[in-house]
């Protein structure tokens, strides 16, 4: 196994997953197996119980791992599918030590950072490491590793101390180390500044671990005296010192990468030019320049909970992109705050309302992505309502399907007081209610999560015929309220169809209003495994249908052309 560890310095939130990824990506390229491991330095054994605000997304996998959204990254770069393994945090180091601690594994030792939690690191990391992610047999021939955090805080020094163990043991052919770091610009003068970086690499350096390859971010592209001084102060010959500056989109940083012979540093340190062949990266190269080239966008209503920070619905983002790229558009989200729809706010932000709702009936379509808790549910349920009464695509995520289920059992049914047990646990009218799956893996774990299969009722539906009429589909949940079957006959009289269920006929999957020409309700997040060039199906309906497309598309492939 060869490992290739990326570590930041300097500032946080530099882009060390894509350039991870990106990584994997020209090593992909180059006709090797290529896996991935992130290391989050915190406490929190996984990431499913922090704020989107904090963190950014939850990405969940096949598995149901609750993981840091670099490993969504990883998924649709390398077209890959992770483990919760593959995500290695503090909280579940520390935990399987003390474990080990309580059942005396250890004979009596003084259990200490040094070896036993630097040992499970390594132990973890090499086991994961050669579990195949991409469907072959066989462990993968390089293993991309990314520090999360930045070299010299406190959190991260247990896991550099193991990954300088880790080089040593395994030896300088099989360890490569690739520093990211900010090259930033000051003032009027705009002179590339490289101190940073040197002081940064230096602390690396303090710790036992000496980058072969440094990577620098930068709004510019590195003047040539930047690079000199750079190698001359860092100890990094000038032709493994890459420049990862802005670019249009991300799907140029593998090009970057390509261009500058990031692969053949890293393989000529790593001894194994022999084994590869030459990157072939058409089809980045084409993917990246039809979106730089596309002149047409679509505007999409995001009505959601967490539009402060875009990373809270990372995923949902990127599945827009590829759904609109292969209809040869842009896409151009217009976030709202589903609280500004409300009508309190009319009186206490009159204008974020009035503002809301004029973005609201000038886009092309609404989606309501998922989320917890009972803030802006009020406005979320106007905008569902808004987009079935005035015939405006809708697809509804999770938390999105039950909204539009409460809205119809309100408008439609008459029931006023229907809702989720989720927000009123003594409504009368219970039409989303708690129903918990016992976990497979986690005792006393509440949480319907991972890869759930969905039995479509009827061939004859949008999403069936969205999937190329698959009698069923596989796709990650993360949820613990379902729509109440209790109820189920009585939306359906009115005209709401379930079109997919779980394997029992309980659980409502997908739902459907016939009348309208895209009111599509999930219950399963297909946004994690939408990849660019096969986008995910909920996504792709409901963009056709914003373009008036939908129809052709069904015909297309009903044909069978």
């Amino acid at each position: 196994m060869k490992y290739v560890l990326v570590t930041g310095g300097v500032v946080s939130g530099l882009g060390k997953g894509v350039t991870a990824s990106s990584i994997g990506v020209v090593l992909k390229a180059c006709g090797l197996r290529v896996t991935s491991i992130k290391i989050d330095p915190y406490l929190n054994t996984d990431a499913g119980t922090m704020s989107p605000f904090e963190h950014g997304e939850v990405f969940v996998l096949d598995d149901g791992g609750e993981v840091d959204l670099d490993l969504g990254n990883y998924e649709r770069f390398l077209d890959v599918t992770l483990t919760r393994d593959n995500n290695i945090t503090t909280g579940k180091i520390y935990q399987s030590v003390l474990e080990k601690e309580r059942r005396g594994d250890y004979l009596g030792k003084t259990v200490q950072v040094v070896p036993h939690i630097t040992d499970a690191i390594k132990n973890w990391i090499e086991s994961v490491s050669a579990i195949p992610v991409d469907g072959k047999e066989g462990p993968a021939d390089f293993c991309v590793i990314e520090l999360g955090g930045t070299v010299g805080d406190i959190e991260s020094m247990p896991f550099i101390e193991a990954l300088r163990q880790l080089s040593f043991s395994v030896g300088q052919d099989n360890f490569c180390l690739i520093h990211v770091s900010l090259i930033p610009v000051l003032g009027v003068v705009g002179e590339q500044k490289t101190k940073p970086t040197q002081h940064s690499v230096r602390e690396l350096r303090a710790l036992g671990l000496t980058p072969h390859l440094l990577a620098c971010r930068s709004a510019q592209p590195l003047l040539e005296n930047t690079k000199e001084k750079l190698s001359q102060f860092c100890h990094v010959p000038a032709g493994n010192i890459l420049n990862i500056h802005d670019v249009p989109n991300i799907w140029h940083v593998p090009l970057l990468l390509q261009n500058q012979n990031a692969h053949y540093a890293i393989l000529k340190q790593l001894n194994c030019l022999n084994t590869a062949t030459a990157p072939d990266l058409q089809e980045w190269t084409k993917r990246a320049e039809t979106y730089d080239n596309l002149t047409n966008s679509v505007r999409i209503a995001m009505v959601g909970k967490y539009i402060g920070l875009t990373d809270s619905y990372l995923s949902v983002v990127k599945a827009l992109l590829h759904a609109c790229i292969s209809c040869s558009l842009k896409p151009s989200v217009d976030w709202i705050a589903a609280s500004d729809l409300e009508d309190e706010s009319s009186k206490l932000t009159p204008e974020a309302h009035a503002a809301a709702w004029e973005t609201l009936k000038t886009a092309a379509c609404v989606l309501v992505p998922g989320g917890f808790g009972d803030r802006g549910i009020k406005g979320m349920i106007l905008a569902a309502k808004y987009a079935r009464e005035n015939r405006v695509p809708y697809l509804g995520i999770c938390l999105g399907m039950q909204i539009s289920v409460i809205e119809f059992a309100r408008s439609v049914l008459c029931l006023s007081k229907a809702n989720s047990t989720e927000f009123d646990e003594s409504t009368p009218d219970p039409v989303v209610i708690f129903m918990p799956e016992g976990s497979r893996t986690h005792m006393g774990s509440t949480m319907r999560l991972g890869s759930r299969r969905t039995f479509f009722q009827t061939p004859d539906c949008i999403t069936s015929k969205l999937y190329h009429h698959s009698e069923y589909v596989d796709e990650r949940h993360r949820h613990r309220y379902e729509v109440n079957p209790d109820v189920v006959d009585k939306l359906e009289e009115a005209g709401l169809k379930f079109v997919g269920k779980d394997d029992s006929g309980k659980r409502m999957e997908i739902l459907e209003l016939p009348s309208h020409p895209f009111y599509v309700g999930v219950q399963f997040h297909p946004e994690f495994k939408s990849r660019p060039g096969r986008p995910s199906a909920p996504f792709l309906g409901l963009i056709l249908a914003a373009t008036g497309q939908l129809e052709a598309y069904i015909n297309k492939y009903q044909n069978g052309s």
